[in-house]
């Protein structure tokens, strides 16, 4: 199977990420997205103070009615701050017969090197970089950190080789301007977030009156 892997804290999981997923999914013809969200993450604290468990449960909502995605506790079923490379490596393990891809945003990829452990993704997963609004990728190869760009060969613009015979695949994708952090803005203030959640992912929101100030 060949199984992408979309991270993040999903605080709240909105159109942008179900879109990316989509968009990633049909670019490098995966077989499936997991969701992971993350109870720890390790770049930034949590904002909102709103547990894994509500988190997890948006994102098993909003996925509920696409039979490609699926959603993984995986990293809640450790302690600690939850790495990249340590749900890898944990993958690996579980899931060995599987080509996994990993789906980031070119912010994300542009900051690869602040990364626990980075240059060992590379050889335990492709990735899809997505394009963000705002956050372009020049030149990949040079975008890379330098301790590993040695490793890696350009095929083209959008395609780079890693010498595990990993890849790293940009996507242009749809621009879609939302962030979780907007949204718990609106959320805190009463406004509306109609049109930017899917609506079950709106219900469940107000039933459990997150994001409220």
């Amino acid at each position: 199977m060949k199984l992408g892997l979309l991270g993040g804290t999903f605080n709240p999981v909105h159109l942008a990420h179900l879109r990316i997923a989509e968009e990633a999914r049909e670019v490098a013809c995966l077989d499936q997205v997991l969701f992971i969200p993350a109870p720890d993450p390790a770049h930034k604290p949590l904002a909102g103070d709103v547990p894994f468990s509500n988190r997890y449960e948006m994102v098993r909502l909003a996925i509920a009615d696409n039979p490609l995605f699926a959603v993984s506790d995986i990293e809640a079923r450790r302690s600690g701050k939850s790495y990249t490379v340590e749900t890898l490596l944990t993958l690996r393990e579980e899931r060995p017969d599987d080509e996994l891809y990993f789906i980031i945003g070119s912010d994300s990829f542009l900051e690869l090197a602040l990364w626990h452990r980075y240059a060992e993704i590379f050889s335990l997963t492709s990735l899809v970089v997505m394009e963000r609004p705002d956050k372009e990728v020049v030149n990949p190869l040079l975008q890379l950190p330098e301790a590993v760009q040695d490793d890696f060969r350009q095929e083209s613009g959008s395609l780079l080789h890693h010498k595990s015979g990993a890849t790293i695949r940009f996507v242009p994708g749809t621009q879609l301007d939302i962030s979780s952090s907007h949204l718990r803005e609106l959320l805190v203030c009463g406004r509306s977030v109609r049109y930017l959640v899917p609506i079950v992912v709106e219900e469940y929101i107000a039933q459990k009156g997150l994001y409220r100030s």
